[in-house]
């Protein structure tokens, strides 16, 4: 409560712990309440809230469980009387988030459960301690600011700085970023267009947050409750509004006689390198390679990742077989892993696309942004153990994004696996494509949310960039995306198929991410640091510090 000191300062007195155990638990007080949680209560309720904000992310799209975790969050950090209490009240919430949105990297133990099943609850636990740093981290910078709105605003800051910090640091891991919950539709998307995955994560931030701060003095009235909700919903309907505006001028148009063949197999992982059954699994891509067209012959096939390992491709009937399968004039993409004899004598790996035409291989991609542990063991001299693909050695990393131009194929800018959940390294120093393609195996990580997150992190790159994207997946999901983020057709998780398409149109002009990059980071954090800055003026001049705070001046 407030005491009027000297000097018009208000000092605010928080309540002692277990203050007024027996008072109902009500939506007015609910700010207050959730601030002086203590003990085991707040640990599990800052858990909890970490689970609820998963259910943001691909498949569930679950967006008002956004602003219940992150409001919840905002208030519980407003009793964070220490910054060691703040960095503890984010990672517990990060445990919980990383635990919902992380788990299925962990599958991949399960692939080759004899060896690497026994670490399975020791990686589960990793993933979910080692991401839960980052909203720990934002905590503690929210934790600058007094508490009540002005730590919200803070929060929305610290988030936003924090997911971009995720998106480089350690080699990188931008995956389930919040702005990936607006691919719930296709208009909601489209602020991307403008400022990649950061405007969409500021939307998310300050819709989840108005009615955090609404809060005032540590209670929520009932007016301004319904002010914060009506704002949120409001503000989503814009983005709304506007997305469909641009959907509507830009009609998905297609590139004349260019038809695609996309080759699902859907392998399982656990077959997958046995090399008893590679002859079966190569026959099976040759046999869907064939398979009687929908519609209009496809000029080009592709293969997903991985299609040809490294044994088969030793043998030289292979790529002769392979050729087979192209027709006149049109071209094979086939995801394989091949090797070449380095200096030291010793085999060296590479992730790769190969283009072949019925003369054979015309053209090669080294994927250029390898999985820590899945492909190469950082530290190796230090850590003593292997990566999860099969082999001793690690991979070697190509050397950065290229434009493969080959026969009558519009010019394509090739990636593999996850290097397309990377915003700022999509197009590199050979300039811009005419379309996006992503080859992938999402079979490590089975019949999880994984492969759906993979999925749509590859449909935001379209909308970024203004390129149509085509993906193929050894399990799924497969499909056509169009410039916009439109879904034209794909294949499910799980289902072996074809499936034929032809090949959408860029826009005509670049998108302003594609011109301006990650730069629009800060015109994103703008308004949200503007909000900050009212608060905080706000704060000094009605000394409202809010439940938790030190000191305010009136």
């Amino acid at each position: 409560m407030p005491i009027r000191g000297g000097s018009n300062v208000c000092v605010y007195v928080m309540a002692p712990r277990g203050a007024d155990p027996g008072a109902a638990w009500t939506p007015e007080t609910l700010p207050e309440r959730l601030a002086l949680l203590h003990g085991w209560r707040r640990c599990l309720v800052l858990f909890g809230l970490g689970l609820v904000l998963a259910a943001v992310l691909p498949p569930f799209y679950v967006l008002p469980a956004a602003l219940v975790a992150l409001t919840g969050f905002a208030w519980i950090l407003n009793g964070a009387t220490t910054f060691r209490r703040a960095w503890f009240d984010g990672w517990l919430f990060g445990i919980g988030f990383s635990s919902a949105g992380f788990y299925w990297i962990a599958n991949a133990l399960l692939v080759d459960a004899d060896r690497y099943g026994r670490l399975f609850p020791f990686a589960l636990a990793a993933i979910a301690l080692g991401f839960g740093l980052f909203p720990a981290l934002a905590a503690l910078f929210a934790r600058i600011a007094p508490a009540g709105a002005p730590r919200a605003a803070a929060l929305m800051v610290a988030w936003l700085l924090v997911e971009w910090l995720r998106s480089w640091a350690l080699t990188g891991f931008p995956w389930n970023m919040l702005g990936t919950s607006l691919g719930l539709m296709d208009a909601l998307l489209q602020p991307a267009a403008w400022g990649g995955p950061w405007v969409l994560s500021a939307i998310i931030l300050l819709a989840a947050l108005l009615p955090a701060l609404m809060a005032h003095g540590g209670r929520l009235p009932r007016t301004r409750a319904l002010v914060g909700f009506a704002l949120s919903i409001a503000l989503i309907a814009v983005v709304w509004g506007v997305g469909s505006m641009r959907l509507s001028a830009h009609a998905t148009t297609y590139q004349q006689g260019t038809v695609l063949r996309l080759v699902q197999p859907n392998i399982a992982q656990a077959d997958k390198w046995r090399s008893t059954l590679q002859d079966s699994h190569f026959a099976t891509l040759i046999a869907l390679s064939l398979s009687q067209p929908a519609s209009e012959q496809p000029a080009t096939i592709i293969w997903p990742e991985a299609a040809i390992p490294f044994q088969l491709l030793r043998k030289p009937q292979t790529l002769q077989e392979a050729t087979t399968v192209i027709p006149d004039g049109g071209l094979l993409l086939a995801g394989a892993v091949r090797a070449s004899e380095g200096t030291d004598g010793t085999l060296q790996p590479w992730n790769s696309m190969l283009v072949l035409d019925q003369t054979g291989l015309v053209a090669t991609y080294d994927k250029h942004h390898l999985v820590p542990f899945g492909e190469y063991v950082p530290l190796r001299g230090i850590l003593p153990i292997d990566k999860l693909t099969p082999g001793a050695t690690d991979f070697v990393a190509g050397p950065g994004p290229v434009v493969i131009n080959q026969g009558n194929l519009p010019p394509f800018g090739p990636l593999v696996c996850y290097e397309v959940i990377f915003p700022a390294e999509i197009i590199g120093a050979q300039g811009r494509p005419s379309w996006l393609l992503n080859i992938t195996n999402d079979g490590w990580y089975g019949e999880s949310t994984g492969p759906y997150q993979h999925f749509q992190a590859a449909r935001l790159r379209a909308v970024e960039q203004g390129l149509a994207m085509v993906r193929v997946a050894n399990t799924g999901i497969s499909g056509f995306i169009d410039p916009v983020g439109r879904v034209l057709s794909s294949l499910p998780l799980g289902h072996r198929g074809v499936l034929d398409g032809p090949l959408p149109e860029p826009l005509a002009e670049p998108t302003l991410y594609a011109r301006w990059g990650d730069w629009t980071l800060f015109f994103s954090l703008i308004p949200l640091i503007m909000i900050l800055a009212w608060t905080l003026q706000a704060s000094r001049r009605v000394g409202d510090g809010g439940t938790g705070s030190a000191t305010g001046r009136c």
